[in-house]
């Protein structure tokens, strides 16, 4: 007696994967593999938190207020955002090993598409801005030193979360660049890129001590609007809508910068 024919599947009828290949298994494989980085998120606990202890626990930033708070608590947030971009470009910009070990290549013979890795990479980088958002400010909370106004205690929780969104655009940069350098350079010219932006975007130095040119040229580089925008909450007043198209701005040319790279890269399967 013969066994019964099982009809085989139609393997014709490809169907795409919803949200491009977006989901949660890929998204926590990838923030896995990030964590087993122990070098990487070393980097971005420790130096922030280092470079908020070296500038912001002056005497002088205690006692002179600052908007909502003290100078202390605005350089709290300068610090906190650029450990986050310093984590986030990091965490971007390690495709560029995946690129010398041929992965990325073979992610093109899946279902997967260019967007969704991206935004898969890009969030995943997020979790390290996290963790370099939340040590300098867990640093700041217990020196004491950073300070906010009675009635305003929410800016503990609202002046983070607007510098972790905001790192989203240099998770998008250092997927770029992890694209368009080789692997030996990529770091090289990230540091040197990151010093400039946070030099040229008022991170470090106040605008206002700027020549007229610079402080105009400011305004076209990718840390001012984030710069500008992280702050707000603490100094008060209105939110300048020029600082959200930087913003905008510049996350949109990152992201279509790796997408590009991204598929540039792969286009030889």
């Amino acid at each position: 007696m013969s066994a019964p024919t099982v009809p085989a599947s139609d393997v014709s009828v490809k169907r795409p994967p919803s949200l491009g290949g977006v989901n949660t298994t890929v998204l926590g494989l990838e923030i896995r593999r990030l964590l087993r980085n122990r070098r990487t998120v070393i980097f971005a606990l420790i130096v922030p938190a280092l470079f908020f202890l070296l500038f912001g626990l002056n005497k002088a930033y205690a006692n002179k207020p600052a908007g909502h708070g003290n100078v202390s608590a605005f350089i709290m947030i300068s610090m906190a955002l650029y450990g986050a971009v310093l984590a986030t470009t990091s965490g971007g910009a390690m495709v560029s090993i995946e690129r010398a070990q041929g992965w990325s290549r073979q992610l093109r013979l899946t279902p997967l598409r260019p967007v969704a890795y991206i935004v898969i990479k890009m969030l995943t980088a997020m979790v390290l801005g996290a963790a370099a958002v939340i040590a300098v400010y867990v640093v700041g909370k217990i020196s004491g030193v950073p300070t906010m106004d009675p009635g305003y205690s929410y800016l503990w929780i609202v002046t983070p979360l607007c510098v972790w969104v905001g790192s989203l655009v240099f998770a998008a940069f250092g997927l770029f660049l992890g694209y368009l350098l080789p692997t030996e350079n990529v770091m090289q010219y990230l540091g040197i890129a990151l010093m400039l932006f946070a030099f040229g975007g008022g991170l470090f130095i106040p605008l206002n001590t700027y020549p007229h040119a610079l402080q105009v040229l400011a305004k076209f580089t990718p840390l001012y609007g984030l710069n500008q925008l992280v702050h707000a909450p603490l100094l008060g007043g209105s939110v300048d809508m020029v600082w959200v198209a930087n913003a905008a701005a510049w996350l949109a040319i990152f992201s279509a910068g790796a997408v590009w790279r991204f598929r540039k890269d792969t286009a030889r399967v």
